[in-house]
């Protein structure tokens, strides 16, 4: 596809590099097929290919109207469309260049400002644990939409705390520690079975998608810069072999933190390290599986996994979840149908886009339904927490169903 830069853009670096991503788009409408909220809305412009059309408008000199905002608000940013695309189109990054752009040139009314304001502050802030567990106090008074995004509280269990000669750091996340604790504790406690010691820098934060994808992009740089410094000394005295993501949402953009930040003289190398030493905790399931074959103790009842577009499309990691756990012992099996689509979580999404996110949650749980699983598993805490409000089968994050195989009493 062919585009005609307006002066505004033309020689800037989002210019340049969405004419790059335009030119490979041959608007064959694949996409579209695979497209949740064109599944859902049947609206051409909620779908990729008519999103990637108001984006051009908006390169080509085209103002922005609140209907252009309407439509790239929608988008859940699954990434679902980059998966089917022919012609790799790197629709997430073309996605945030319109982002940007529209943010800056559409006024949103007061209301909506206020609800993003609180979200990108309010989750990635130091006083979220307070106010989580103040939310879990008061649980059973709140309104049944509150009460679905305050989980009950839950023990995190111990820590390990040998040491071992192989280390990987890991980034605890900012609603993780207080929404689901055991979440991190189990990890550590599996790496530890398998020889691997779990480390944490304190000075961690936010991976940056919060802010970045609620389009305070600046805000979200800023997040993936104190997490590079953060984590620099572990890389730079090669301490650590790997930093390991058990949030697949988190995941996906500390991959990316060496796009994001390419054009950071200060930054740029650096970031381009972390994130070639990035890893979803999936991918360490050769490892975990080669050292505790034989020694866990699986429950008897089918899992039914639910792969996070983050993991599957954000990360193109698909199918070694399953397949690693059915090594172990496990019954596990995704949906029969429509695995691949989202379950509308997608972050902040299911807050600001309540109707759209719990038909996709509902039409997601009905496949998984199908399986009668005693469980259900996942890789991100966003998605469980979504999922988890519609059913009353209990939804969990895979790494802490391994962790309680692992320890079950008549395990090795």
């Amino acid at each position: 596809m062919q585009t005609n830069l307006s002066p505004e853009f033309k020689g800037t670096p989002e210019g340049e590099k969405a004419e790059a991503i335009l030119r490979k788009c041959v608007h064959c409408g694949f996409c579209t097929a695979t497209c949740p909220t064109y599944q859902l809305l049947g609206d051409e412009l909620d779908g990729p290919r008519g999103r990637i059309y108001l984006i051009k408008q908006m390169l080509e000199g085209g103002q922005p109207t609140q209907k252009t905002q309407l439509h790239l608000d929608r988008c859940l940013t699954c990434r679902n469309c980059e998966t089917t695309c022919p012609s790799g189109v790197q629709y997430g990054a073309l996605v945030d260049i319109g982002r940007g752009i529209m943010e800056k040139k559409v006024n949103r009314g007061a209301g909506p400002r206020a609800l993003r304001w609180a979200l990108k502050e309010g989750l990635t802030s130091p006083l979220f644990g307070p106010a989580m567990k103040l939310g879990q106090a008061l649980r059973p008074l709140l309104p049944a939409a509150l009460k679905d995004k305050v989980p009950p509280p839950r023990d995190a269990g111990r820590w390990p705390t040998r040491e071992h000669a192989r280390k990987v750091l890991m980034l605890a996340g900012c609603v993780q520690p207080s929404m689901m604790p055991n979440v991190n504790t189990a990890t550590a406690r599996v790496l530890d079975a398998v020889g691997i010691q779990t480390l944490v820098a304190p000075a961690a934060g936010c991976c940056g998608g919060v802010k970045f994808h609620l389009n305070d992009q600046q805000g979200g740089l800023d997040h993936m810069r104190a997490n590079v410094d953060a984590w620099w000394p572990f890389v730079e005295r090669g301490e650590v072999e790997a930093i390991v993501m058990n949030a697949s949402g988190c995941g996906v953009t500390v991959r990316e933190y060496g796009h994001h930040l390419q054009h950071d003289a200060m930054y740029a190398e650096k970031a381009a390290r972390i994130a070639g030493l990035t890893r979803d905790l999936s991918e360490l399931l050769p490892d975990i599986v080669q050292a505790l074959r034989g020694k866990v103790n699986p429950a008897a009842g089918m899992l039914a996994f639910h792969p996070p577009c983050t993991l599957q499309h954000g990360q193109q990691l698909r199918g070694g979840v399953e397949r690693h756990l059915r090594e172990l012992g496990f019954t596990v099996s995704v949906a029969p149908a429509e695995s691949h689509l989202c379950c509308g979580s997608a972050g902040t999404y299911s807050v600001l886009h309540p109707q759209i996110a719990g038909q996709l949650r509902d039409r997601k749980l009905g496949h998984l339904g199908e399986l009668r699983p005693q469980a259900i598993i996942s890789a991100n805490v966003g998605c469980i927490t979504h999922l988890q409000s519609g059913t009353a089968t209990p939804v969990r994050h895979w790494v802490e169903v391994l962790d309680e195989a692992m320890q079950a009493p008549s395990a090795g």
